[in-house]
């Protein structure tokens, strides 16, 4: 038995796809209601990393973006205390993001490491999250080799991570699965397992560059991981769910799904983002009342 099989009999994935999804369905089904009002709206837009990883992504366009984080408590006298956690780039615009951004306590996030896809050389992704340090950015979210892990080559996996771990120093450092590429409950769990033995500080579902971005059961799959390697190990590892997560509906059903199987300690943006674009207008929508349109 090599050591990834006993890391993974250590933490025995134990759910089926089918039992998954019957899982979900009930624990949405009698707890998302409660979680339907606006503190909770308020706290999921809080928990934003606010995104945009386009092709055409312009200078003007990231500008843009962070003089709304700059000034959105002005505009939002009321939500004073819930903007959002981080602006999230390429990494050729972090410089635009650290020499624009000013609002206290709003992060620098950068992509890295040969997002989407994660197809390049170790030492291209190593360099390119070094880089986006060095440029400003005070997280990291890296994407898991999934062709590698899929064939079972787990120690390469791992030590992927491990380096792009190291070279992003003291950044957090987010590990994306891409679960709509890895499908299976238990690939989606020993994924889960494997980044968090290789020092992840968050997992995240995906890269929203896929046709199966974030979903419920994922979210259900990859907190019950966190849960049984917080208890063994004792290390708290944070959760991103991002990619189709656009609705208030959505948003409060990943957050349900968070509190239900991780507890009230995980209910902050130190332990709990959301990547997303949209979802911060469509919370600001619910919470107002009316259509927002300020990001």
């Amino acid at each position: 038995m090599n050591k990834f099989e006993e890391l993974f009999a250590q933490y025995p994935c134990n759910m089926t796809d089918e039992q998954v999804a019957r899982e979900t369905a009930a624990l949405l089904a009698a707890h998302a209601a409660e979680n339907n009002n606006k503190d909770v709206w308020k706290q999921c837009l809080h928990q934003i990393d606010l995104t945009t990883l386009m092709g055409d992504d312009t200078d003007a366009r990231v500008q843009k973006m962070a003089a709304c984080v700059n000034y959105f408590e002005d505009h939002y006298p009321d939500m004073k205390g819930f903007n959002v956690a981080s602006i999230c780039v390429y990494p050729a615009l972090v410089p635009v993001v650290k020499a624009n951004l000013k609002a206290h306590g709003v992060g620098i996030t950068s992509v890295a490491g040969g997002f989407p896809a994660s197809q390049t050389f170790l030492e291209v992704k190593v360099a390119e999250v070094g880089m986006a340090v060095a440029h400003g950015a005070t997280e990291i979210d890296i994407v898991l080799s999934q062709g590698k892990f899929l064939e079972g080559k787990y120690q390469e996996v791992f030590d992927e991570i491990v380096e792009q771990k190291a070279a992003a120093k003291d950044a957090h450092f987010k590990v994306i699965l891409e679960t709509g590429a890895l499908k299976t409950a238990e690939n989606i769990w020993k994924a889960s397992i494997l980044a968090m033995a290789a020092g992840a500080d968050f997992i995240k579902t995906s890269t929203g560059k896929i046709n199966v971005n974030a979903t419920p059961e994922a979210t259900y799959i990859m907190t019950k991981a966190i849960k049984a390697w917080q208890e063994k190990t004792g290390a708290i590892v944070g959760y991103k769910p991002a990619g189709g997560v656009s609705t208030t509906d959505e948003a409060v059903a990943h957050y349900t799904i968070v509190k239900e199987n991780l507890g009230q300690n995980w209910l902050n943006n130190k332990l709990f983002r959301f990547g997303a674009s949209r979802l911060a207008n469509n919370l600001l929508t619910s919470i107002e009342g009316n259509e927002q349109k300020y990001f």
